[in-house]
């Protein structure tokens, strides 16, 4: 899809395109109003104000529609919708060690258990070790912390997105 064909959606359309890139409805609709971008690095840092304008909850309903990272299962689950998108983002978790996947499923669950949403990381390019490290970095941080660190971390997953529903990245 180019971005005039992006622009030229119907709003229904647009919107499941945009909801591919991010969770919350908020920035979703937000996108789908904002349309026409005049070019590519304008669409970007308008996705990327309206991020920053959101609040707490929308945050959190885009962290909903991450799977944890290492669990496999909830990866297939979670992201039917979103495969073509998503699909690469997580796979330095394929050829990681046992040992190192059992530890990163405990650390996310200590993380969710302390935080109450998933652990949020631009994992593409990272090995599941990396991710580990950075998971273990994170953990001791208050919630208030967290919140701030993982909208970071899906601002950088959901540009991506967008390069990708625009074909400007695999």
């Amino acid at each position: 899809m180019t971005l005039s064909d992006l622009n030229e959606l119907s709003s229904q359309d647009a919107f499941t395109a945009f909801s591919s890139c991010c969770s919350s409805e908020s920035w979703i609709k937000a996108m789908v109003n904002a349309r026409p971008f005049s070019d590519h690095a304008s669409m970007q840092q308008v996705a990327l104000d309206i991020w920053n304008d959101l609040n707490e909850q929308d945050y959190l309903q885009a962290f909903e529609g991450h799977p944890k990272i290492g669990d496999v299962n909830s990866l297939r689950k979670k992201y039917a919708s979103t495969k073509g998108l998503a699909s690469n983002e997580q796979s330095g978790v394929n050829s990681a060690d046992e040992s190192t996947l059992v530890e990163l499923a405990q650390a996310n669950d200590e993380y969710f258990d302390k935080n109450g949403f998933i652990f949020i990381v631009f994992a593409t390019g990272k090995s599941a070790a990396q991710m580990l490290e950075i998971l273990k970095t994170r953990l001791p941080n208050d919630r208030a912390t967290e919140i701030q660190n993982a909208a970071i971390e899906q601002s950088k997953i959901t540009a991506l997105r967008l390069d990708k529903l625009l074909g400007l990245a695999t």
